[in-house]
This record gives C-alpha cells, sequence and structure tokens, in this order.
C-alpha cells in the first residue's frame, strides 16, 4: 500500500537552518550561503524519503521561517511598510517575521500566534488596502525543479486559499471579500503554474475545515474550490486536512472535485464515523492520517491496521497518511546516543515514522499479518510493559478533594491585602522572568552538562549572574524584580529535570517558529517532585534587594502542554500529577519568604480543543484545576501571578478570570492589543499586565511609543489594576537592546504616574 507524509521538520538534523539563518542575521554569511545551506538541506530530507520508499514526497514544505508567512509572500500580501523599505525581497520577508530597525526604517513585524492547538508558531498575515495580490511561485518552483533534477517527483504543498483567508487580518478599509478575487485568481495562476512544471499532485493545505465552521463559511469555501477546481487541468489536487475532522464540512468536501482527501483519524475523533455514515467517493483516493505526527510514541500497529482495514469497506483507493506534518516531531532518535534501550525504544521521531509507514503498508497488503515478526514485536512491545507507574502519586491524585483547589479568600480581599503589604506604585513594571542568555551563561551550563566543571562551581557561577541581574533592575528601577533563569535551559525542561517520570533527549529539537527550537521532555511514567527546584536560586536573589524578587515556576498545564505526554494515562491525570508537585514547590517558596510567585501558564490555550464544544468537557475545567491546584494553599498576602503568550484568549477571558490568579501577563504587543476589549467586557478582575513592546523583534520601543500603548490600555483597564511589562522572557534577545527597552518601559511608567 502506498504512504505519504504531509510534511517533514526543515529544523535539520542537526538544526542546520536555524544557524545558518542566525548567521545571516548577524551579517556573517550572505544571502546565497544561506541559499546554500536551505538547498542542501532539502536534498537531504527528499533523498532520505526517497530511500524510504514515500510514495508522495513533499516539496515547498521546507520554509525558511513559517509555512503561512510563504504563502503571504507567494502571494504578494507584503504590506506597504515593509514594501517601501527598499529592503532586499529576502530581508523584506525576515522583517514580516521579526520586525526591522535600520538605517531603512523601522517595522514591526507580523502577530504571531499558535498554529492551531500545537506548540508551533505561524505569522499571522495581514492585508493592507493598497498591496497588490499577485502570484510570485519562484521558492515552489525553485524546490520543484530542484527535487526533479535528483531524480525526484515531489507533490508541492501549499497553504490553501480557505485556511489563509480564515487566519489572515485586514489592517484597512477592505474586508476580506475584497481581496478573494485577486488571492483566488493567484491560486488559479498557481495550478497553471504547477501544470507547466509537469507535476501530477498539489497538496492545499485546509486544516482550518476542522474547526467550528458558519454556513457562510461552509458556502465560502465551495465556491472558493468550485472555482478553483474548475482551472486544475491535468494537474491532480489533494485536499489536506490535519489537527481533527471535517464535521462540519464532510460531505461538501467530498462533492467537490477533489482527486483526493487528506483526513486525521488519530485526532479527528469522527473521522472513521463521517466515512462510516456518508460514505467516501469512489473517483477519490483517501490518505488516511493513521501514524500520529504530534507524538514521538510508536505508533500501535494494530490500532492503525484496524483503522484501514474498517475505511476500506468505504474507500476503494487508500494511501498511508501522517495525521499531520512530521514537523511537529523531532528529526531522528539516531541522533540520541544516553538514553537507555529500555527507554527508546518506545520511541519514533520523523525518520522512524517513515519506517513505521513503510512496515504498515507492507503489513496491509498481507491477508495474516498478526503473524508477522514486524507486528508481533510491535504488540509485545505496547502491551507488555507495566514499568512506568507509581502506586503512591495515584493515591495522591484520588486523594484530592475541592479544597485543593480554591483559594479561600475572595480575589478582591487578596489585592486590598497585598497592596499594602508589598507597597507597590500605581502602574509597577515587572519583566516576565527570563534575562538574556549571554555566551558566558550558555558556556557555565554547557560545561556543568559536559562534567567540565563540579556543581559547586556552576551554582556559583549562576548565582554571580543573578547578583549582576539584580543590580541592573535595580539600576534600571524595576518595581518588581526576576533572578534572571541563569540556571535554566528552558522553562518547561527544567522542570522536568527535577521531576521523577520524565525522560531527557540529547537531540530532540523541534521548531518553535523561526529559528527557535525546543527540546521538549517526555513524560515517561507516573510524575512527582524529588527535590527542591528553585527556592536556593530565588532566595539568594531576595537576599540582595529590598524589593520583591518574583519566584519563577512553570505551571502544570504549560509543563504537559509543552513535554511529549504518554498517551496510555488522560491529561487530566498527568496534569494533576505536575500540578501536586509544583505545588510543592510554591509552598517552599512561600515559607522562605518570597511574597510573589509567578507559575507561567503560556500554553494554556494551546491544547483548548478546536471545537468549542469540546472546551470544558475535554479540556479546559480540569486544565483550570491544575492551575488552581498549585497555589490554592498559599496566604492571602502571597500574590500569585501567571503568564500566557501568542494565543487568541478573547474567547476564554470568564475562564482565564477562574483561574484565580492575582496577577497576569499577557503578550499583546503584536495582536494590537485587541485582548483589551475583551477584559472590559467580561469585567476581569485580575490585575492585568498586556506586554508594552514585543521581545521577539530586536527593534527598541521609545518612550512615547510605549506611552501610547499603555494610555490605551488605561481605557479599558482601571489603572490600579494595570502593570507595566514587555510581552514575555528576555532570554532571546541581546543585552544590548533588553537594557534600552526596559529603560524606556520604566521612563515611560514614571512619566505616566505623574499625570494620574
Amino acid at each position: 500500500m502506498d504512504y505519504s507524509i504531509i510534511g517533514f521538520p526543515r529544523i535539520g538534523a542537526h538544526r542546520e537552518l536555524k544557524f545558518a539563518t542566525e548567521k545571516y542575521f548577524r551579517g556573517e554569511i550572505s544571502a546565497e550561503e544561506l541559499k546554500n545551506t536551505v538547498v542542501a538541506q532539502r536534498e537531504a530530507q527528499w533523498k532520505l524519503q526517497k530511500d524510504a520508499g514515500v510514495s508522495y514526497i513533499p516539496s515547498n514544505d521546507y520554509s525558511l521561517y513559517d509555512g503561512v508567512l510563504d504563502a503571504a509572500f507567494m502571494l504578494n500580501a507584503i504590506p506597504v511598510r515593509y514594501a517601501s523599505t527598499g529592503l532586499s525581497d529576502l530581508d523584506v520577508y525576515f522583517a514580516m517575521a521579526h520586525g526591522y530597525q535600520g538605517e531603512k526604517g523601522d517595522v514591526k513585524a507580523f502577530t504571531m500566534k499558535k498554529w492551531f492547538n500545537t506548540n508551533y508558531h505561524y505569522m499571522v498575515p495581514e492585508l493592507d488596502d493598497d498591496m497588490t495580490i499577485k502570484l510570485r511561485p519562484e521558492a515552489l518552483v525553485d524546490a520543484f525543479r530542484q527535487a526533479e533534477a535528483l531524480g525526484i517527483k515531489t507533490k508541492p504543498v501549499v497553504v490553501g486559499p480557505f485556511t489563509f483567508l480564515k487566519l489572515a487580518k485586514t489592517t484597512g478599509s477592505k474586508t476580506k471579500a475584497d481581496f478573494l478575487p485577486a488571492i483566488l485568481n493567484a491560486y488559479e495562476e498557481l495550478l497553471g503554474v504547477c501544470n507547466s512544471l509537469g507535476a501530477e499532485w498539489l497538496q492545499l493545505d485546509e486544516p482550518s475545515l476542522v474547526t467550528d465552521l458558519t454556513a457562510d463559511e461552509i458556502a465560502l469555501f465551495v465556491s472558493i474550490y468550485e472555482k478553483l477546481l474548475a482551472k486544475k487541468g491535468s494537474l491532480r489536487v489533494l485536499a489536506q486536512t490535519y489537527f481533527g475532522d471535517v464535521r462540519d464540512c464532510y460531505k461538501e468536501l467530498c462533492a467537490l472535485d477533489f482527486d483526493a482527501i487528506g483526513l486525521d483519524f488519530v485526532e479527528g475523533k469522527r473521522s472513521a464515523e463521517l466515512v462510516a455514515a456518508n460514505g467516501f467517493p469512489a473517483d477519490k483516493i483517501l490518505f488516511a492520517g493513521v501514524v500520529n505526527g504530534k507524538n514521538i510514541w510508536r505508533c500501535n500497529y494494530k490500532t492503525a491496521l484496524d483503522k484501514v482495514n474498517a475505511l476500506r469497506a468505504y474507500a476503494k483507493q487508500i494511501v498511508l497518511n501522517t495525521s499531520c506534518s512530521l514537523l511537529h516531531v523531532p528529526y531522528t532518535i539516531s541522533n540520541e546516543s544516553k538514553l537507555d534501550s529500555n527507554v527508546i525504544k518506545f520511541f519514533a521521531f520523523a525518520v522512524e515514522k517513515l519506517v513505521e509507514l513503510k512496515e504498515l503498508g507492507r503489513l496491509a497488503e498481507l491477508k495474516e499479518y498478526q503473524s508477522d515478526s514486524a507486528y508481533v514485536a510491535n504488540q509485545e512491545l505496547l502491551t507488555k510493559d507495566n514499568s512506568r507507574t507509581d502506586a503512591d502519586v495515584q493515591s495522591q491524585i484520588a486523594a484530592l478533594t475541592d479544597a485543593d483547589f480554591k483559594r479561600p479568600q475572595p480575589r478582591k480581599e487578596r489585592q486590598d491585602l497585598q497592596r499594602k503589604v508589598l507597597n507597590l506604585p500605581l502602574l509597577p513594571t515587572t519583566t516576565i522572568g527570563s534575562f538574556p542568555q549571554t555566551a558566558e551563561v550558555r558556556q557555565n551550563r554547557a560545561k556543568f552538562r559536559k562534567g567540565e566543571i563540579s556543581e559547586e562551581t556552576y551554582r556559583a557561577k549562576a548565582k554571580d549572574f543573578i547578583r549582576q541581574c539584580v543590580a541592573l533592575q535595580e539600576e534600571i528601577g524595576l518595581d518588581v524584580l526576576v533572578h534572571g533563569e541563569f540556571e535554566r535551559n528552558d522553562m518547561v525542561e527544567f522542570f522536568g529535570e527535577n521531576l521523577d517520570g520524565y525522560v531527557f533527549t540529547e537531540n530532540a529539537w523541534v521548531q518553535s517558529y523561526g529559528t527557535r527550537g525546543v527540546k521538549p521532555p517526555i513524560v515517561f511514567a507516573d510524575v512527582k517532585r524529588k527535590k527542591s527546584i528553585t527556592t536556593d536560586y530565588i532566595s539568594y536573589a531576595n537576599s540582595l534587594t529590598k524589593k520583591d524578587v518574583k519566584g519563577m515556576l512553570t505551571g502544570p498545564v504549560t509543563i504537559l502542554n509543552w513535554s511529549f505526554p504518554r498517551e496510555d494515562v488522560s491529561l487530566q491525570e498527568m496534569m494533576y500529577q505536575i500540578g501536586l508537585a509544583i505545588r510543592g514547590e510554591v509552598m517552599e517558596l512561600e515559607a522562605a519568604g518570597v511574597r510573589v510567585i509567578q507559575i507561567d501558564e503560556a500554553a494554556l490555550r494551546e491544547k483548548l480543543p478546536l471545537r468549542r464544544a469540546d472546551w470544558h468537557e475535554e479540556y479546559l475545567d480540569f486544565a483550570i484545576k491544575a492551575f488552581r491546584l498549585c497555589s490554592a494553599k498559599v496566604k492571602p498576602e502571597t500574590q500569585i501571578h501567571t503568564h500566557m503568550c501568542y494565543s487568541e484568549f478573547e474567547d476564554i477571558i470568564p475562564e482565564i478570570d477562574s483561574m484565580d490568579a492575582d496577577v497576569i501577563t499577557f503578550e499583546a504587543s503584536r495582536s494590537k492589543l485587541t485582548i483589551l476589549d475583551s477584559l472590559k467586557e467580561n469585567n476581569f478582575e485580575t490585575e492585568v499586565g498586556p506586554g508594552v513592546y514585543d521581545i521577539h523583534s530586536p527593534r527598541v520601543p521609545s518612550v512615547e511609543e510605549i506611552e501610547v500603548g499603555v494610555k490605551k490600555m488605561l481605557e479599558k483597564i482601571p489603572v490600579e489594576n494595570l502593570w507595566i511589562n514587555p510581552d514575555c522572557g528576555l532570554k532571546t534577545r541581546g543585552e544590548t537592546e533588553t537594557v534600552a527597552s526596559l529603560k524606556n518601559l520604566v521612563q515611560a511608567a514614571r512619566e505616566l504616574r505623574k499625570t494620574l
């Protein structure tokens, strides 16, 4: 049986793209040298897939930064503020991704948001009244021809027009409908380009079809593709969906003149039911996503083959497929030399998933595959291991009561008490947690990891960085300080390393956005806190200043959402296990005299089901309780902060308020402060700090720019509830720009206080 993939990780086996791109940003290599890296990486990936026997190999899935940004660039959807800089095409592309500040202008980046229910971030396209939409297919053509020259026929991959339009936002007087004719013309021209190239297939990704759709949106989708598919000629078009099922538009999707439809049978809870109830068109190929593209556990062959065999009753032609792009898993387990063989045998990264697809394809053609040695070995591995349970942890979870999830004092009562105890000015200033990770900071961590220095030396050096950071913040004039997080490699990995039940990789990097990679830890067994994690460092920072230093923790929802979870334990149970562990740390910090404790939940919305009807039953209710589990036992005068970023929070504002934190900081600058209206409409009680500048851009905001933003905030937020802070942690920023930005932030707050 043929098999396919939706996309492949572009990060590279050893993060080659990241390092080359960052060198280009620093001016260390030319655009041509960057292109050479891209060419080499694409070639390596295509040959890998060809050798693995992949029948439908994607091209144009290898992006310099983001696939949605690529689609905007392909459509020439480049706002005037970028086009007018006079920068090269490549630099305009990167300016759209992370902003630009230099001799050719000062422009902010596109808004960045989470890609559906993943930890990947996409760039939100902007439709500017003055832009001219037209096709710019050079990148797609270049990739296709490169593969063809290697003797590899590929299916070009592009974000589909419906999803592009759904994700884009308008910035002027025109509506999305005004841009639709030009966008459709560009996609029609794209079909012609693919035909002229001799491409056999074009994959159009339409993940927006798995979200809640109105009747008007379904009608729009149908009208777009009725027009578009009439122009496809000999080109065969695959409509690819992922991250869920297409229950709102299954019949309409099947009725259109697609040659193939890709459905997700992993996260698509009703995909099999839809096919069984409605059948599947005999003239179309079903690309059946039965191998999980988002998690690293070995595929259960019985489960996958049972799905395929059931589908055979309805679909005449089936191609095995991943459930989504392999962008969301690491490159290969062959890069892992330290994981125990009894652990790594359970995992399959992107390269290994190609092997699984090939094996499933072979097994699917056998009449009696149950006795096949590969099938037998797979079932023995996945059904006979019972070594990952901890009875003590499970009994603690079973003993939880309502009192474990609720602070006894009302929030307003706590706020009054905290204002007296902390004695902060109006518009208190703070940062989100991390400070720039300099080469010296990274070197200290690397030396300790390699065994070149002792733990005592490592910790002493980390405390020296903390001392310098506290002194710097006092010099800048911030009101509530942080310790800088110099002992932490990653906000999730650091905590996972100090919890039983986690395992860690050396090189299992996954792209989060652009050049930013994360190395998610893996929940391998029941989770519990095994020792003190942060108290020593936070207490030391607190001893250096009369100001309050925040205790910095990562919350259970984010720790789990940014880990690879087990597939045999519920999300709720795993969150509660982690919540109990973090509660132990919270109570220890409070006992050590820490009066402000931040429990970050940056990823709260990330795993929110894509359909509103599933929000509470399947996620929100227990996610909110997991956060409250961490802080329910603290004293009323202890101020609990949390932080969230780069997601659309407007539709869950009441639920966020119900987390019962005292202060919450949001990413807001890239999203143009749109969250403020929702806060006001919902009578948001929590004190709030919407980010006043974008930390994912190197540009330095002026005092005046920050003042303008804060004045807008004060129109919607009571002054006594407003905090002033950046969007997110400062780990990835340079020292010079960080200091300049924070000085401007503090100066803006001081100037505004004079008027209040």
